[in-house]
């Protein structure tokens, strides 16, 4: 919490946002997004002046969130993935332009040159030509599919553009830079690696890598989502298949640690380096160039103040403007948790927000708004910015339903009958899937994902939509078939059914045809 010690009233007075607004804040927002826990911590000039916990751990459960309570982090993993990488160049055991088939000659994409020509910065800076989240069903929801497995099934993904032409957000990617570490290391692991040479330098105790552990603890949060629009808790997801893109569960107290050696570009306390100065200028140096949104007419004029002038990713960090002063940072988000990282350098500024709820616009808020404070600016409601921009943005959502809904051929029938569309259907780099008659219906399984099993309900012609059984994963497609000229099916296609859906769920990127009932399953 905030000045915890005597030592630190005399800099939590001159540095810190008061107490009292702070904690007022972060209520309204957590109370005004309804969310069950957040935690937040605000580190200035290598000073720890705010952190605490605020709400509960699980809805229904007393038990408080504090500064140690551990929250799925997500993706600001990445961060971490690319220090131990910075760690290793500075011990000159790879380069940052090294190729990765250097490292891991079995590694293989869809096209030969850019197999060869992908470096390990490459992987770390969505810049490879795969689509938007490409491939991520292979580990998003929980898959059987094994870490090897994700990364030998990277060669079957075609390619949406050219080659370091285009910013795509991916994670695979980052699953095959942790695999550079053990290749590196004589095969210490990147969970071992972490903990020996990130987590214990820094006295990040609570910070876990595994979901073992993090089921294990004492102090964590139990993840939230609303379930046809009902908070409730959900169980906590296992993603340690692809663990260097979004594993780590962290707490604000370490996170705070680690933003302090961010802000001192690698430096410890008595003078030694968790990195080199060098490798940290490179981390947040630009390489691909992110798009800039634009704030639509409607949206609140905060946002038209905030636009940002540039907007880049550099190794593990997002990189952009804030009112005229550079700002470092990264999202994460799973099933139930988001968070947010945001450095200002200049100021040697660092917040973490953590929650376990699905309200980005919370952690939005809450970051805005005390970086607002340090920088002197014009007071905003953040809070009621984000909340209209949300509602905006739903209301988009529903609009298109409502074409597509609109546009829906009434009274059409399937060219075939029902149980002809029962089957196994196989995608190149995802594998199976099973379709099963029922009484007349027809089910959906995802053979590595138990999640995804739901109904097929028929929308026109020979067009389905899957209704996922878990309806928390807000994720249902469209299921289209095409058919041979002798009314065989040739192929089946998927595509989200709402604009909301989360980038990971690809459907769009598979491609299934029929499997003979007699091959092996794959």
């Amino acid at each position: 919490m905030c000045c915890k010690s005597a030592a630190l009233v005399l800099i939590a007075a001159a540095l810190c946002p008061a107490q009292e607004s702070v904690d007022q804040m972060v209520e309204r927002a957590r109370k005004a997004y309804d969310v069950p826990g957040v935690a937040v911590a605000i580190v200035k000039d290598g000073k720890v002046v705010h952190m605490k916990g605020y709400g509960v751990r699980k809805l229904g459960d007393p038990a408080p969130v504090t500064e140690h309570t551990l929250f799925r982090i997500a993706s600001n993993t990445k961060a971490f993935t690319a220090a131990a990488l910075a760690i290793l160049v500075d011990e000159k055991r790879i380069h940052w332009d090294d190729p990765v088939v250097q490292h891991l000659p079995g590694f293989q994409l869809y096209d030969p040159y850019v197999t060869r020509e992908m470096t390990i910065r490459d992987l770390l800076t969505h810049r490879s030509g795969l689509g938007l989240g490409a491939g991520d069903l292979m580990f998003f929801p929980p898959s059987d599919l094994p870490s090897d497995e994700i990364v030998r099934r990277l060669r079957f993904i075609q390619p949406a553009t050219s080659f370091r032409s285009t910013y795509a957000y991916d994670n695979l990617l980052y699953l095959v830079a942790g695999s550079i570490i053990p290749a590196a290391t004589q095969g210490q692991s990147w969970a071992d690696f972490l903990k020996a040479r990130i987590f214990t330098p820094l006295g990040m105790t609570d910070t876990v890598a595994e979901t073992a552990s993090f089921q294990a603890s004492r102090d964590v949060a139990t993840p939230h989502s609303r379930l046809s629009g009902k908070l409730e808790t959900i169980p906590q997801e296992n993603v340690d298949n692809n663990a260097p893109a979004g594993a780590l569960a962290s707490s604000v107290s370490d996170l705070a640690k680690w933003m302090i050696v961010q802000l001192n570009a690698g430096q410890m306390e008595g003078g030694r380096h968790l990195f080199s100065a060098e490798r940290s200028r490179e981390m947040w140096t630009g390489v691909t160039v992110l798009p800039i949104e634009e704030p639509g007419k409607e949206a609140h004029p905060a946002f038209a103040e905030t636009r940002a002038n540039f907007a880049l990713y550099g190794l593990g960090w997002g990189l952009r403007d804030y009112r005229g002063k550079k700002l470092v940072g990264h999202t994460g988000g799973l099933s139930g948790f988001v968070s947010r990282t945001a450095l200002v350098p200049e100021l040697k500024l660092g917040i973490v927000v953590l929650t376990n709820g699905e309200e980005n616009g919370l952690h939005s808020a809450i970051a805005n708004a005390i970086i607002d404070r340090y920088l002197d600016a014009r007071p905003t409601d953040w809070v009621a910015a984000f909340q209209a921009r949300d509602r905006a943005a739903k209301a988009e959502v529903e609009e298109a339903l409502r074409k597509a809904s609109g546009t829906r051929k009434q009274n059409t029938r399937l060219s075939l009958p029902p149980a002809s569309y029962a089957g196994r259907f196989r995608d190149a780099w995802y594998g199976d899937i099973r379709i099963e008659a029922r009484g007349g219906k027809l089910t959906i399984a995802f053979s590595h994902t138990p999640e995804l099993t739901g109904d097929l309900e028929h929308w026109q012609y020979d067009t389905f939509v899957a209704r996922w059984k878990n309806r928390s994963l807000d994720a249902d497609a469209y299921v289209s078939f095409a058919l041979n000229p002798d009314g065989s099916i040739r192929e089946m296609r998927m595509q989200a059914v709402s604009l909301a859906t989360d980038f990971s769920f690809d459907f769009q990127d598979l491609l299934f045809r029929p499997v003979a009932p007699d091959s092996p399953p794959r």
